[in-house]
């Protein structure tokens, strides 16, 4: 689907998305292609709703911004849990913002489903917290692999596809509630609103070394420290952000149960395992168009596909 023309005033001017995995540069691409097409950028990376997790989760500092407006960044604090379905809301109020203000709206993030409520038509089944309660119970008395097993019966796609308490346990709420599996609300992939996706191609083995760098770098910028911070803050009782790669990891070592080291190891592993299953997510997606990370070209071509000419950074 081609772009609006940079200076045009369309009343609905396609959405751009910058996606890929961890550490591809994405959030320095959106302020690039930002500049260029007098846009602003709204966060689509699921942890940097939260105030306060800055290290752990590479956001972009307002230096690295350059001027350009983000939105939906630090917006939560630690004990809310993250809603799709709110952001979903959230994201296309701001679309629509940015865009009678006359300005461009760059979708910025890695979070994939994040990325498809955004963009897509996506309907979201509603939740009943007495059904999660008590799903949530049956987890801690008797297991993860019982419920796995409930969903096999019920929803073997999405039992195929889930692997994690949480997102189980929210398939068998919409499987009570509404009597239709979870897969069944997968969205087709068709736009919600005109829109162009821009992926950044990475050689994974170079990835894997960056990201072990990103990690080293965030324990000696203080990442320890941060933890400790938003520990005080409520950080364990928030179901979204205490799970956040690095922060789990970190916990521990408040604890006693670890060293900075190993936790240090272990975020490296969780972060390269989450990069791959981003990668996995998005080259699924036939409507991405990719470009080299590496490309020194990289703003001009992103730009081109945007339909518009490359201007000056």
């Amino acid at each position: 689907m081609s772009a609006t023309r940079a200076g045009s005033r369309d009343p609905k001017p396609p959405v751009i998305a910058v996606v890929g995995p961890t550490g591809s540069g994405k959030s320095d691409l959106g302020v690039a292609v930002a500049l260029a097409l007098d846009g602003e950028v709204i966060n689509a990376d699921a942890m940097q709703f939260y105030r306060g997790m800055d290290i752990g989760t590479a956001k972009i500092s307002a230096a690295e911004r350059r001027g350009v407006p983000h939105h939906l960044l630090d917006t939560m604090d630690v004990t809310q849990e993250a809603s799709v379905s709110d952001f979903q809301a959230e994201c296309r109020l701001a679309i629509g913002e940015i865009h009678a203000r006359g300005k461009r709206a760059i979708l910025v993030g890695g979070s994939g489903l994040y990325v498809r409520a955004a963009l897509d038509v996506l309907e979201f089944p509603g939740t009943d917290p007495g059904v999660r309660q008590r799903l949530e119970q049956e987890h801690e008395s008797d297991g993860l692999p019982s419920l796995q097993e409930r969903l096999e019966r019920v929803d073997p796609v999405s039992a195929g596809r889930l692997g994690d308490a949480r997102r189980i346990i929210r398939a068998l709420e919409v499987f009570e509630l509404t009597g239709r599996p979870f897969s069944s609300f997968m969205p087709k992939r068709e736009y919600f609103q005109p829109a162009v996706q821009i992926g950044l191609d990475v050689d994974r083995e170079i990835l894997r070394d960056r990201l072990a760098m990103r990690v080293h770098g965030m324990v000696d910028a203080g990442l320890l420290a941060e933890v400790t911070r938003l520990d005080a803050a409520g950080l364990r009782q928030g179901k979204t952000a205490s799970r956040a790669l690095g922060y789990a990891q970190f916990l521990k070592v408040l604890d006693g149960e670890s060293d900075t080291a190993t936790a240090a190891e272990e975020t490296i592993v969780a972060t390269r395992q989450f990069a791959r299953r981003q990668l996995t997510w998005f080259r699924a997606d036939p409507r991405i168009h990719w470009i080299d990370w590496q490309d020194p070209d990289l703003v001009a071509k992103a730009l081109e596909i945007c339909g518009s000419p490359a201007s000056v950074i």
